[in-house]
């Protein structure tokens, strides 16, 4: 729930923001002078594609979310007891030994988008964030029908 209430926070802050940055491409428009007017053109491009981006990742949050209910209600969520170091750091020999067993998983059955989600977690938890996420984004789309290719 803390990762929501700062997915929220952060969104706020970037309306407040995205608000003023516009206000100030405006007043730059409204001078006339071609050279402010192109700034301000390119100042309201920011917000636009930052609004974008932020959409983009509350929404990958928002389907992974469904995943890990869906998951949970089945029974199917890995669990999280992989030992840690006093860092609080998960320790890389064993997140290898499940990652190991999760790739296996998907390897066996590619077209299960339950296993490709346990995979992402293996992922995560060794530390390799881009392809966790690569991983998250197939599992996404096989659980909404859409065919993506496996990485």
């Amino acid at each position: 729930m803390n990762a929501k209430r700062a997915a929220i926070v952060i969104a706020a802050v970037f309306v407040v923001y995205a608000a003023l940055l516009g206000w100030r491409g405006v007043l730059l428009i409204g001078t006339g002078d071609p050279i402010a007017v192109g700034l301000g053109i390119a100042v309201l491009v920011i917000p636009v594609l930052g609004a974008f981006l932020v959409w983009r990742e509350l929404q990958f949050g928002r389907r992974t979310e469904v995943l890990a209910r869906e998951l949970e209600a089945t029974g199917g969520l890995p669990v999280d007891d992989l030992p840690r170091r006093p860092s609080g750091r998960i320790d890389r020999a064993a997140a290898d030994e499940a990652f190991e067993k999760y790739k296996a998983e998907a390897e066996a059955a590619p077209g299960d988008w339950r296993v490709w989600f346990r995979l992402s977690t293996a992922y995560d938890a060794a530390g390799d964030r881009r392809r966790a996420r690569a991983t998250m984004r197939t599992a996404i789309a096989q659980h909404e029908g859409h065919e993506k290719p496996v990485n």
